[in-house]
Parts: C-alpha cells; structure tokens; sequence
C-alpha cells in the first residue's frame, strides 16, 4: 500500500471517528417562536450539550462488566440529569417529529403548583430572576412521576408548554443549551452554574 494512500485511509477514518463524537455529544438548534424571550429570540441559533444527558442502562453494562451488578433494570446519568431553571431541548411529547426548548421548572417526584403567576414547587415559593413581564397563570398541584420533567418558556404569555400538554418524560430530553451562536452579536453562555452546584427555592 503506497504512503499516498494509506495517509488518506488514515484521514477518512480520523475524519468519520471526529464526525461520529460531533454527532453524539453537540447538536445546533434554531429558536423559532418568542416563548423564551427575553432570554431567547426567535431566530437565534443555539449549540446544544448532548452528551450531559447522556444515559447509561445499567442493566446492559452489568452483563458486559463482570462485576458490576443491578437489582433491577435501570438508566443512570453519568454526569447528571437536567437541573433547575437549565434550558434544554427536547422531543415533543405530543409530536416527537418537533423539537421544543424551554426550561426545566420540576424535577422528577416534586410537587408543582401555580399560584397567580408564581411557580411553587413542593409549596415553596421558586425564585424566578429571568422572568421579566408579569403573568397571571394558575394551575393545580401536579405530582411529577420519577421520569418526568416540568418545563415553561420564559414568556409565560406566549409560551406553549407544561402548563397545557403536561411533563416531559426523561425518554425525550435531547440536551442542555450550551450557548448561542448565531447572530454573533447576540453571543451568550447559558447555563453557566457550576456542576453539582444547588439552586435554593424559598
């Protein structure tokens, strides 16, 4: 095999192993709507963590590795799952064709409630700093199940969301905004809180 040839086999495969990370841990995502304005507006374009959520069945690597065992079948988050107020993209779950982005509210097993406009989370009031208009919205408790999400845009005006089609199962979460991009005068990092970090309600 000529060096010509063997350099170029050598830069395909380097090119579709580099391709192949891209694919599976970032993705870009174009906003169209004004639901997370001021935060987002419509038209910007956001690149997107994938790999922050990814999940791992821990049922399958337990037949792969030898000692590792599980009592029962489940998936884990090796880095961790969604936060509170993170924004992240996800399947619609009344049209999984369509990709929704909005912000994480409840987290699963917590108790959500609206009260004239102001989110309550197991009766706690949640400090909301990125809501700049004021709205008036009142829902009944709901109890999240342990899979599920409680999301709401930022325009709680104008925001399609939990409030009328109900959580977002952990099965359709895509990933975690990063930053924008697009148009570069517009460039933010969103989702800046340290890891691990906790966010308080009061």
């Amino acid at each position: 095999m000529s060096r010509v040839l063997r350099e170029l086999i050598e830069a395909v495969v380097l090119a579709s192993l580099v391709f192949m990370v891209i694919q599976t841990s970032i993705r870009n995502f174009k906003v169209d709507g004004s639901s997370m304005d001021p935060t987002l507006e419509h038209g910007q374009f956001l690149m997107v963590n994938k790999l922050v959520y990814l999940q791992l069945d821990m049922d399958r690597l337990s037949r792969i590795v030898p000692f590792w065992q599980v009592d029962q079948s489940s998936n884990r988050f090796p880095i961790h799952p969604p936060q509170r107020r993170e924004i992240i993209v996800f399947h619609f779950p009344r049209d999984t064709s369509k990709d929704f982005v909005k912000r994480v509210i409840g987290l699963p097993g917590e108790k959500v409630e609206l009260r004239d406009g102001s989110v309550f989370i197991n009766d706690r009031l949640l400090q909301e700093s990125y809501i700049t208009t004021k709205y008036d919205s009142t829902m009944a408790p709901l109890i999240l199940d342990n899979d599920e999400y409680f999301v709401m845009g930022d325009n709680r005006r104008s925001s399609n969301d939990s409030r009328m089609w109900g959580p977002v199962p952990e099965s359709h979460l895509l990933g975690k905004v990063w930053f924008v991009y697009w148009p570069f005068s517009g460039l933010q990092v969103l989702n800046a809180l340290p890891w691990g970090a906790t966010q308080t309600l009061r």
